[in-house]
This record gives structure tokens, sequence and C-alpha cells, in this order.
């Protein structure tokens, strides 16, 4: 036949048919026989609840390349099926407890899930994962709100900075306005002293100081003809 994978379920039944060396050595010459023509092969062992896992009834777990073990997980009045990698030769692998559940697709591994209690299944992690979309969605309903009323007060900030650059630039033409008025009233105010004071000394209207002089002239001329 030549198969690719050989299941061997479960291999805990041989000791009814034989003595635990006998079925030891049986196991031993099958695996080493799977091993040479390269067939990759899955053997079910049945435990009891509180064994050692690193052994099985037949003694064979330290000729195995990887070790699943199924453990029943029992919490809050329900018992839930937990997987985890026991060992596995030459590769990395998670340390972790894996829910998995019977489907009508099959075997589901459920994400991992890790609360302030330690890690949660069946019920109690459906619970807790909705307490924590439901905390989720009440934290992003308030960043949302943070963040409208940011919006609000950069809105309102803006236009009040708008408001009051306005304001200023009226305020600012006016008092413009105002300085050329007073510049311009002290321009004429200094132009009218400077003409009284030319007055002052004299040098103001001539003509009028000269007249006395003609008169004076024509008069010392009326003398001399008389």
């Amino acid at each position: 036949i030549r198969p690719h994978v050989v299941v061997v379920d479960p291999i805990t039944n041989l000791n009814t048919v034989g003595t635990g060396a006998d079925v030891k050595a049986a196991i031993t010459r099958l695996i080493d026989f799977l091993k040479r023509e390269g067939i990759t092969t899955l053997f079910i062992s049945l435990t009891t609840d509180g064994k050692n896992a690193e052994q099985t009834d037949v003694g064979v777990s330290s000729l195995m390349d990887t070790w699943l073990l199924l453990r029943n997980l029992e919490h809050n009045g329900e018992r839930n099926r937990g997987l985890y990698v026991l060992k596995s030769r030459g590769m990395a692998h998670s340390n972790q407890i894996r829910e998995f559940v019977l489907t009508n697709r099959g075997v589901d591994l459920v994400d991992v899930y890790t609360g302030p209690a330690g890690v949660l299944t069946g019920t109690s992690r459906a619970i807790q994962e909705g307490k924590d979309r439901a905390e989720a969605r009440r934290r992003q309903a308030e960043i949302d709100q943070r963040e409208r009323e940011l919006q609000h007060k950069r809105a309102s900030h803006a236009a009040r900075v708008t408001a009051e650059r306005e304001e200023f630039a009226a305020q600012e033409q006016e008092l413009l306005k105002q300085i050329a008025e007073l510049r311009q009233h002290d321009a004429g105010l200094s132009e009218s002293l400077a003409n009284a004071a030319r007055l002052r000394s004299g040098n103001g209207d001539t003509a009028h100081e000269k007249r006395p002089q003609h008169a004076q002239r024509g008069s010392h001329a009326e003398r001399q003809q008389r």
C-alpha cells in the first residue's frame, strides 16, 4: 500500500493482548519500520488525568518526535478541552495551552485568551471576550468624543484668533488715521509759530516799515524847497 500517513488508535489497547514488554517491543519494531519508510505516523495513547504526562502506559514516549497532550480543563462548573505541545524535537514550539472545540467542520483551535484571572476557556472566555469588546467600544467612543471636543476647541480658537486679528486691524487703521491727523496739526502749528517768530524779529512785512521812510524823505524835500 505504501501510505503517506498511518494512524494507530489507541496503542494502549494493545496491553490487553500481551504483556507490557511484548507490547513495547512490537510498537518499537513498528515505529522503526515506519521511520525507515519515511511514513508520518500518529500514535494515540489514552491516559488518566493526573498521571505523569511524560509517560504512557506502553512506555514509548521517548521514541516520539512530537508529543501533543490533550487535557480536560474544568472551570466554573464546566469542562473544556485543551491541547498543548509537550515536546517537539529539533523545532521551536509554543508552550501555551490552546482550547479546542468540536464543531461541524471538525476540530477548531481557539485563540489563546489570557485575562486578569489567567487563561480562560469555554463560557468564561466567551463572557470575558464580550466584556472586552464592550470595553473596547466604550473606549473608542470616548476617544471619538475627545477628538470631536478637540476639533471644536480648535475651530473656536481659530475663530477667536481671526476675530482678534480683524479687530486689531480696525484699531490699527483708526490709530494710524489719528496719528496722521495729529502730525498734520503739529505741522500747521509749527508753521504758525515760525511765522510769528519772523514777525517778532522784524523780518515780517518790510513794505509797511518802508512807508514812513518815503514819507520822511518827502518831508525833507519839501523843507528844502521851502
